[in-house]
């Protein structure tokens, strides 16, 4: 697919930083292979650069890792262990786009994922929720205009050195190895 290809309505070029109060970084694991565990991370911070062309769009991203939440605190704390993100080394993890392409229901986010120490290619499925004013700016709306983003993808937790192999009876892992990743993000447009 070509980059004429690619309409978006109200399409804004510029530079836009995350807003972490109208966002969600969280992700999904399963948990003795019978369950899910649903978590998301409280502190983070970005900038996407939306180009002239679409397709010459980027991102980039950073997730503090102290602040991963998946409703239990005994949990959470043992998350962020050297057993697990060992988050007393590596405090961060981030994000780095390396291109954008069109897909057929959507885009494909291409990118480098630093987590552990450990940098990886991980694409993401991304679609645009759209773009328009702040109606809450009465001097401009298009003051600080927001533009909203879903991503989604998947990684191998032992890829990047979370965690082991560790199974229950049976040989099933006790902790799922495949993450799912999901992004809600909105973005307020910097003046």
């Amino acid at each position: 697919m070509t980059a004429e290809l690619v309409e978006i309505p109200g399409y804004v070029s510029g530079t836009w930083t995350i807003d972490p109060a109208h966002s969600n970084v969280g992700f999904t694991i399963r948990h003795l292979m019978v369950s899910k565990v649903r978590g998301r991370f409280g502190a983070f911070e970005g900038t996407i650069v939306t180009g002239e062309d679409v397709l010459g769009s980027s991102v980039t991203a950073t997730v503090d890792l102290t602040s991963v939440d998946t409703g239990n605190a005994q949990r959470d704390e043992h998350v962020r262990s050297a057993d697990y993100l060992d988050v007393e080394k590596y405090p961060s993890m981030s994000y780095r786009s390396t291109g954008l392409r069109a897909a057929r229901d959507g885009f494909v986010l291409d990118g480098e994922l630093s987590l552990r120490g450990v940098t990886k290619q991980v694409p993401l499925r991304l679609e645009v929720g759209g773009f328009g004013p702040d109606p809450f700016r009465q001097d401009d709306p298009f003051k600080g205009a927001r533009a909203g983003f879903t991503a989604s993808g998947e990684i191998s937790r032992l890829e990047f050195g979370v965690g082991d192999g560790s199974t229950v009876p049976g040989g099933a892992l006790a902790l799922g190895e495949k993450v799912q990743i999901v992004l809600e993000i909105q973005a307020a447009l910097q003046t």
